[in-house]
């Protein structure tokens, strides 16, 4: 397929010079041409094409740990993309190892390819035995492309005669630390929406992408809601990254030093336009919605996503074609004539979560073709992730179904062979491999029985799955194949076996049955999976409530809160509804998400635990801290005390709580005074670490950190049947429980008394 990019002299003489540079000179026996002239002004253009020198861990780029190479597993590889608006005009990989102080120096070496072209043989010298190395191996910026894959063979010797593959002697450690370095320059885009997202993002790239977004002063709620589905959007695609939206209100930004290519998305109706826009002669007013790219009149290499109707109500219906649609895209300006959903979404079919109404195949949960698939004597585990929503209910269950089907390379002999089956690194099962050609179907159950507490008390009020919301079900398969052997009178060796395993992706696993229930208010829930919004992933059960005149950087944390939301369920925001007026919003039956400040009927709620004003501060504090403590509870510990302070710097605040109008409908506010405390809102937002320290019902957040704490009653949402809701809510009760249980024996016993004196009684009268 061809690539979307116009290669313009610009950027070919770009790479002519970076490749001459990078080549040494030759003599020519040829005819010496003319030189050519270049025009000062593509000289000066050449020279600032922007450029960027990336470097990429190991770790960075998936390697959590240290490689092992040994003599029966000798070969790693990892892999790491490029954007495809760039181009590579250098390579290079610096290599940080260990190798085994039992090696035969010079004989034993590493061989580095990439995309499968050999790049460089690392000899292992003796003064390298033992000590951690660092090398650096030039790679060719030739064969660099949009995905690139690095191969380490390891080839090692400790003897030189009759040596064992299994020796442990041979091993050579490669550090997480090791950097692959690319010298990157940009290429101009062609203005072409048939490659939508990109260039606005492109799956390829590691950065969290940054687009500005760019309103006429004082965008309206119709505004807003169009970017905030598009914002949705950028976020399901952008997913681990995170997404970084500021807004900008009547400009483009301008390329910087530090960030020289720029990407902006802007929303205009004919009426309500930023002042670049406001020549109608090369913009003129649209009678329909439309979607077009141009380029950034500030920055030659950025691009503008403008986004245009008639009124708002056409800036959404463009927004929802974008999101919708964009597959059928193609050309610089693209007229929306229709948006139609045809089919609602139902509660619960997020595309990050598995489904809970019927048995899941894995060929739904893979993430790339080979990853249900091991090789070699020692293969890497098979890892498949599996997201559930934080709401489901099990409960002295008996286990989750499991039916595994698999295939393997079989040992020559029953030998102990093996396959291991972990979740969360939690030992489940262990299963033989037989000396069998055929396929192996198994049908277990994960005992993951959950606690049979449910004492508030003991921070556990809704028992919930032990495996968690996010989950790695692991298959480890073990082969204990005896490759070779050595003696001191006799030596054997044999050419290990190429071993192959492969867990079937028709395989399945079952969490069809259960209920979902759960005790709120739980910010762990929103800041992990975005519940209780996403539990209608396309945010149609969700009313936004944002600040009548919303300052750039609240549009901005409104945004990137919505974008959050997205990257955890997988699906944008198409439905999503916004509001500033708190009246009609509570009348709904919805979650709310709240922006700014709580509304004047929620601060008097008896529930209500941190009010942020702008001169004094309220938070509860637990009753066991001693005096002098300045550490916030841990989520779930109770609080009998008020602190009550006066001072300045930046304070943010989130907020769980029951809706007022709903029972079965939960708030979450988003609480900050001031344009710092928006800041302070929109890192937590983008952190990952910090996110993960959100939990409770009230979360403070300084410049210090993330705090949270449990205070105020719990409710519940969600439902079940009256039999296990009798249950369990007897179980919070164990002496009730046993009051009843002794109660009911001493019932049964009387009436089975009762019962047998009345058949006596009438056995007798019956004799007489």
């Amino acid at each position: 397929m061809s690539r979307y990019f116009n290669f313009t002299l610009v950027s070919l003489l770009s790479l002519a010079m970076s490749c001459a540079q990078a080549q040494p000179i030759k003599e020519q026996t040829a005819k010496v041409q003319p030189p050519v002239t270049t025009p000062a002004s593509d000289s000066a253009a050449v020279s600032n094409v922007p450029g960027w020198d990336v470097s990429r861990s190991f770790e960075e780029l998936g390697r959590l740990t240290d490689s092992l190479l040994l003599g029966t597993h000798n070969t790693d590889q990892f892999e790491f993309t490029m954007r495809r608006d760039r181009i590579a005009s250098d390579a290079k990989l610096q290599l940080e190892y260990t190798p085994s102080p039992g090696l035969l120096p010079t004989l034993s070496h590493l061989r580095v390819y990439l995309n499968d072209e050999l790049m460089s043989v690392i000899t292992i010298d003796k003064e390298q035995l033992g000590k951690k190395t660092v090398r650096q191996v030039d790679l060719d910026p030739r064969l660099i492309s949009d995905f690139n894959r690095v191969r380490l063979e390891f080839v090692g010797h400790y003897t030189d005669i009759c040596e064992e593959p299994s020796n442990s002697a041979l091993w050579v450690n490669i550090s997480r630390a090791s950097l692959v370095s690319l010298k990157e320059q940009a290429l101009i885009v062609q203005n072409d929406l048939a490659y939508f997202p990109m260039p606005f993002f492109d799956a390829r790239d590691y950065d969290k992408p940054v687009l500005n977004m760019v309103f006429a002063a004082s965008p309206t709620l119709g505004e807003q809601r169009a970017a905030g589905i598009l914002a949705s959007y950028f976020g399901s695609q952008a997913a681990w990254r995170g997404t970084k939206l500021p807004v900008l209100f009547d400009q483009l930004p301008a390329a910087t030093p530090a960030k020289p290519i720029t990407a902006s998305i802007v929303f205009a109706t004919n009426t309500h336009r930023p002042a670049f826009l406001s020549d109608l002669k090369q913009f003129p007013p649209v009678e329909a919605p439309v979607v077009q790219m141009i380029d950034n009149p500030n920055d030659r290499y950025g691009k503008v996503l403008l986004v245009l109707g008639r009124d708002e109500a056409d800036l959404a219906v463009a927004a929802q074609a974008l999101v919708l649609g964009g597959d059928l895209f193609r050309g610089d300006r693209v007229v929306i004539d229709k948006v139609q959903q045809i089919q609602p979404r139902q509660p619960y079919d997020a595309p990050n979560w598995m489904r809970t109404d019927r048995a899941v195949r894995f060929a739904e949960l893979i993430k790339y073709p080979e990853q249900l698939r091991a090789s070699g004597l020692q293969p890497l585990p098979i890892s498949l992730d599996i997201n559930l929503p934080p709401d489901l209910f099990v409960w002295r269950n008996q286990g989750i179904p499991l039916q595994t089907k698999y295939r393997y390379t079989p040992p020559a002999s029953n030998d102990g062979s093996r396959l291991n089956i972990s979740l969360n690194n939690q030992f489940i099962t262990s299963l033989p491999l037989v000396a069998s050609s055929k396929d192996r179907l198994e049908e277990l159950r994960l005992a993951v029985l959950s606690s049979e507490s449910a004492n508030i008390n003991e921070k556990l009020s809704v028992p919930a799955l032990k495996i968690g919301d996010r989950n790695n079900l692991r298959f480890n398969f073990s082969f204990a194949t005896t490759t070779s052997s050595s003696q001191r009178d006799r030596c054997q060796t044999s050419l290990p076996v190429d071993t192959q395993a492969v867990i079937d992706d028709q395989s399945t696993i079952d969490l069809s049955g259960y209920h979902h229930y759960i005790a709120m208010p739980d910010l762990a829930a929103f800041a992990r999976s975005g519940f209780p919004f996403s539990r209608m992933a396309d945010l149609s059960e969700t009313v936004v409530m944002v600040p009548p005149q919303s300052s750039a950087v609240q549009l901005s944390t409104y945004l990137e809160a919505i974008a959050g939301i997205s990257a955890r369920s997988g699906l944008p925001a198409i439905n999503l509804t916004l509001s500033d007026n708190w009246e009609e919003a509570s009348k709904r039956d919805a979650d709310v998400l709240i922006l700014g400040s709580l509304p004047p009927d929620l601060r008097d709620n008896q529930d209500m635990n941190v009010l942020l004003d702008r001169s004094r501060d309220w938070l509860l504090k637990a009753n066991h801290q001693g005096p002098g403590s300045s550490q916030t509870t841990n989520a779930g510990s109770p609080v009998a005390s008020r602190v009550e302070v006066s001072a300045k710097g930046p304070i943010a605040a989130i907020v769980g709580m029951q809706s007022p109008s709903h029972e079965q409908r939960s708030i979450v506010a988003l609480l900050a005074n001031e344009d710092a405390g928006f800041q302070l809102l929109r890192e937590t937002l983008n952190d990952s670490g910090k996110m993960d320290a959100v939990a409770g019902s009230v979360v403070l957040i300084r410049s210090s950190g993330v705090q949270g704490q449990m205070v105020g009653d719990h409710y519940y949402v969600g439902s079940l049947p009256w039999w296990l809701m009798l249950w369990f809510k007897l179980s919070e009760h164990p002496i009730l429980i046993a009051f009843l249980a002794v109660s009911g024996v001493l019932l049964s016993a009387f009436m089975t008394w009762r019962i047998l004196k009345w058949a006596a009684r009438r056995r007798l009268a019956y004799e007489e």
